[in-house]
């Protein structure tokens, strides 16, 4: 079985790792307010058709290990996380709300990404060298 997954016009392995944290990087991220981070992102994912690899919530930031397909953009998906997890979080910890420094903002504007898949050097000898392969295959 292939670890490559399939659209209408594309086939792809596109695994991420990101990682956000809230505002001025408070340990909030405990008990129910981690429960329900956990339950958005999973439910945020599972919306926009990613499949969660591993998720790790944190007392002052999240890790996340993800596939996002090619249809989905990166900071799309942050946007829908951040912006939607704070929206939920706020509306069910309303005592969240009352302390002076969130404001309106619950996550930390910035974000950290990074594309997980094959050893670098593995895929520049395939690229160097599969034009060479596919003519030898062509002679036999």
């Amino acid at each position: 079985m292939s670890r490559f997954k399939k659209l209408s016009h594309a086939v792809w392995y596109c695994n991420y790792h990101i990682i956000w944290t809230p505002k001025y990087r408070y340990r909030i991220l405990k008990g129910e307010i981690r429960k329900e981070v956990e339950y958005c992102i999973k439910l945020f994912s599972s919306q926009k058709e990613c499949e969660i690899v591993e998720l790790n919530v944190q007392e002052d930031h999240v890790h996340l290990l993800i596939l996002i397909p090619p249809k989905v953009s990166i900071s799309d998906l942050l946007g829908i996380f951040i912006g939607r997890t704070a929206i939920q979080i706020f509306n069910k910890f309303k005592h969240l709300k009352q302390r002076p420094y969130w404001g309106n903002h619950f996550w930390s504007k910035g974000y950290c990404v990074d594309t997980v898949g094959l050893d670098k050097e593995m895929i520049k000898k395939y690229v160097k060298y599969q034009e060479e392969k596919d003519k030898r295959e062509e002679k036999n």
